[in-house]
């Protein structure tokens, strides 16, 4: 078509300017890339010229005999020295931990006014026979009484077979027969009876009616077992040691 025509670019100009920028800017880049690559290569030289790199830290020059000489003492005096400053150091460890297991086993025994009340001392030197007294230990009632020769008969004639906790008197009484010690604490729920009363002549619970004769077994009333005897002990001077 003719320039004149409708079809035909009207700006040949323009697009010939575009091309030939194209083709420039394509022969130039390798150029651009040889500049940059000789720049950075410029670059590391002047590095590597100014500050060496420590090539020694990261390499292995030493042999292992070396190696041992120069962390080894050549003076034997220092040797013992570390020698005894590490045994010293270990024994006072193991001191420092023997007094800290000490301290701590000595926390848990009992205080002094427990270990009071672990034994109480009686004196039972002016009890009358037939009569009966009670004391606190560990803060629970005990009942001594000195029985008479009746109350010793009655206590032996008793027939086993008719006892809810069957006990012999002499299984219940150390020593001398005529002292009979127990624990006045009722067997069924931890009340106290009441000394010399009940169906028996010995002790009653008023709290639901057990009644235990002169040697503290059980014979009438919920009860299931005997009144406990406590452990106990006499002196050579007529006192009695519960606990």
């Amino acid at each position: 078509p003719t320039p004149s025509s409708p079809g035909r670019d009207s700006r040949p100009g323009m697009l010939g300017m575009l091309r030939q920028s194209s083709w420039q800017c394509r022969g130039l880049a390798p150029l651009l890339a040889r500049a940059q690559s000789s720049a950075v290569t410029s670059t590391v030289k002047a590095n590597e010229n100014s500050l060496p790199l420590p090539h020694e830290k990261y390499t292995d020059s030493t042999t292992w005999e070396k190696y041992q000489e120069g962390i080894r003492h050549g003076e034997p005096n220092m040797r013992t020295y570390n020698y005894m400053l590490m045994g010293g150091a270990r024994l006072m460890g193991a001191s420092l931990s023997r007094l800290i297991l000490i301290k701590f086993l000595a926390q848990m025994n009992p205080s002094a006014d427990v270990l009071a009340l672990a034994n109480v001392e009686v004196d039972i030197s002016n009890l009358a026979v037939g009569k009966s007294l009670t004391v606190k230990w560990r803060g629970k009632p005990v009942f001594v009484r000195r029985r008479n020769e009746d109350e010793i008969a009655e206590a032996n004639n008793v027939n086993l077979s008719e006892l809810r906790d069957p006990q012999t008197d002499a299984d219940r009484v150390r020593a001398e027969p005529e002292w009979l010690v127990l624990l006045g604490v009722c067997t069924h729920l931890g009340c106290v009876p009441i000394p010399n009363a009940g169906d028996f002549g010995g002790w009653f619970c008023p709290c639901h009616g057990s009644h235990y004769d002169i040697s503290g077994r059980i014979r009438k009333g919920p009860a299931p077992y005997n009144l406990e005897v406590p452990p106990y002990f006499f002196t050579d001077d007529g006192k009695l040691i519960v606990g």
